[in-house]
């Protein structure tokens, strides 16, 4: 495993996040969504803000996120998916979220799968025709979820639970690969903590894990101006 890179400016705040409409145009969440038209210029989308954003093969536009100050102390309070219009409206589509995270939807199209952080599980939703999510169930319980992305036989990378955050021993940070019922296929350990994680490169086969320290969250800010996240890459086996 290696990491490289170089330092460039970003946007303020946490929870961003970004996923790409059919057309190639990107959206971006935050206190409201942005879409980067095609010249670069970028516009706003809607007024919904949330945390993670995931876009069907159909066009649908997914955002989570969860009504209460994490940063804050504040008692959480269960979270929501919702489904955004093309004109910028938005409706729930899915509440009881407890803490949404990562979110994807598998390759035909027909299912979302969100991280419930809180809960330490993966959720699974059919997707209707107009978009509406239905028949929830667990995809895999018992792990750390995050960030996730999937591949393109529908396995779900995602990190594990039986970490040095979690436990107070085993490796600083793990990511795992696991099918629909929990059965888990591969594992890669890390040396920072593990936060999210992207398939890429050619036919898919490069998995990047993004890692940072974490002294809990009383500290995340101390965390943030060390600018000490890394991104890992490494080859996926067959």
């Amino acid at each position: 495993m290696r990491s490289s890179g170089r330092a460039g400016p970003g946007r303020d705040g946490m929870g961003w996040s970004i996923a790409w409409l059919p057309d190639g145009r990107l959206l971006v969440s935050g206190e409201e969504m942005t879409r980067v038209e095609l010249d670069g210029s970028a516009v706003r989308h809607s007024p919904q803000g949330g945390n993670e954003l995931v876009v069907t093969p159909a066009g649908h536009v997914y955002v989570n996120g969860a009504d209460f100050d994490f940063l804050g102390g504040g008692a959480p309070e269960p979270g929501w998916i919702r489904l955004v219009g093309p004109d910028g409206t938005a409706r729930d589509v899915a509440g009881d979220i407890e803490f949404p995270n990562g979110m994807v939807v598998t390759p035909d199209g027909s299912t979302l799968v969100v991280a419930e952080s809180f809960a330490g599980r993966l959720s699974a939703f059919d997707i209707g025709a107009d978009g509406s999510l239905s028949g929830r169930r667990t995809w895999a319980e018992g792990l750390g979820p995050d960030g996730i992305c999937v591949d393109a036989d529908g396995g779900i990378w995602c990190q594990t639970a039986d970490t040095h955050a979690h436990t107070g021993t085993g490796p600083a940070g793990a990511a795992v690969r696991v099918l629909d019922g929990g059965e888990i296929t591969h594992r890669v350990e890390t040396e920072l903590p593990c936060f999210s994680c992207a398939l890429g490169g050619p036919e898919g086969r490069h998995l990047f894990l993004l890692c940072n320290e974490f002294d809990g969250i009383d500290q995340l800010e101390s965390v943030l101006a060390r600018r000490s996240a890394r991104i890992y890459v490494t080859e996926v086996p067959e």
